[in-house]
């Protein structure tokens, strides 16, 4: 849809409605699941990043890389700079809230890309010296956004920046990023780290525990992390956390076409609470369900939902 979209066939008001029933049925598919924080679906972006680039000048496209095959990490178009990157506009994630709100009584937890993310598929040829130096700009323009969100009543907001697993360099410059993006932002904060994800594949190295000394200098309320799709490697580690921070734990395995039973959900989230406390626990699905189909997403959202009653009804009674 989004190909065609970009080849002209859809006058303004065609992409409009377009994008707002897709995020419509995405948030009712969440409401008739029963899930407590609700979110867009990010059903206006393309390859996650990707439609973000339209907003941005001071860059241009590349050639692409390749157009036959299976698709793969080299598929996606990337962009250069030409000149110094502006969004005169913003990235349009206020929008995107704004949108939700109307739709939804439900709380909203927005989501935005990282500056290491946002800037992955750029390259920094003629107006940066390199691609760190390229993404403090969008640190910067990044933290602009957020404030805008908080503007527009957001107070639960995730950074996603799978890019810490994949991109090469120094993870404390990563950290300072990240942290330099959220300065001053007054919502709950999330971050969220994962493998990377196309047409079910990862692409970073599949495991926390090299990063994690520096995960707790990061200023994040709650760390949303891929356990699913690991059989839970790495869950022990959580001992190590300040006993203030949330964990959102993926519970679901959306590189799968597997369906969990609630059965399932409930075994990992009783996993879960060997290193997290009750309080302290969120239930999520281990990233976005970008690749699988809706039917499919549908199912995995009720088993895990139901599966986090069964745990909440041994804890507590309550039905």
């Amino acid at each position: 849809m989004n190909g065609e979209i970009d080849s002209g066939k859809y006058g303004e008001t065609d992409i409009k409605e377009t994008y707002d029933d897709a995020v419509d049925l995405a948030i009712l598919d969440q409401e008739r699941a029963g899930i407590d924080v609700i979110t867009d679906g990010e059903m206006r972006r393309s390859f996650f990043v990707q439609g973000f680039y339209k907003r941005i000048s001071g860059i241009e496209p590349d050639p692409l890389l390749r157009t036959v095959g299976p698709t793969g990490y080299d598929s996606p178009r990337r962009f250069h700079t030409v000149s110094k990157i502006n969004v005169p506009d913003g990235l349009g994630i206020v929008e995107e809230f704004t949108h939700a709100q109307k739709v939804t009584a439900k709380p909203i937890k927005a989501t935005c890309p990282g500056p290491l993310t946002i800037s992955m598929h750029i390259r920094p040829q003629n107006a940066y010296k390199s691609r760190l130096d390229m993404a403090w700009e969008f640190s910067t323009i990044i933290n602009s956004e957020l404030k805008a969100l908080v503007n527009a009543g957001a107070d639960f907001i995730q950074i996603d920046e799978p890019s810490f697993a994949i991109v090469p360099g120094e993870l404390n410059e990563w950290v300072s990023l990240y942290n330099a993006c959220v300065k001053d932002i007054d919502a709950k904060l999330a971050l969220h780290i994962c493998f990377g994800n196309l047409d079910s594949r990862p692409r970073g190295k599949r495991e926390y525990a090299w990063m994690w000394p520096l995960l707790n200098d990061m200023r994040a309320d709650q760390l949303v992390l891929e356990f699913a799709n690991r059989e839970f490697v790495d869950v022990d580690l959580w001992r190590s956390v300040s006993e203030s921070r949330e964990l959102g734990a993926g519970v679901i395995d959306v590189k799968s076409f597997y369906v969990e039973s609630p059965e399932d959900v409930a075994t990992r989230i009783k996993r879960l609470l060997e290193f997290v406390p009750a309080e302290k626990l969120w239930i999520n699905p281990d990233c976005g369900f970008f690749a699988v189909p809706r039917w499919l997403a549908i199912k995995k959202l009720n088993s895990m939902t139901a599966g986090a009653q069964l745990v909440r009804k041994e804890l507590t009674g309550e039905e």
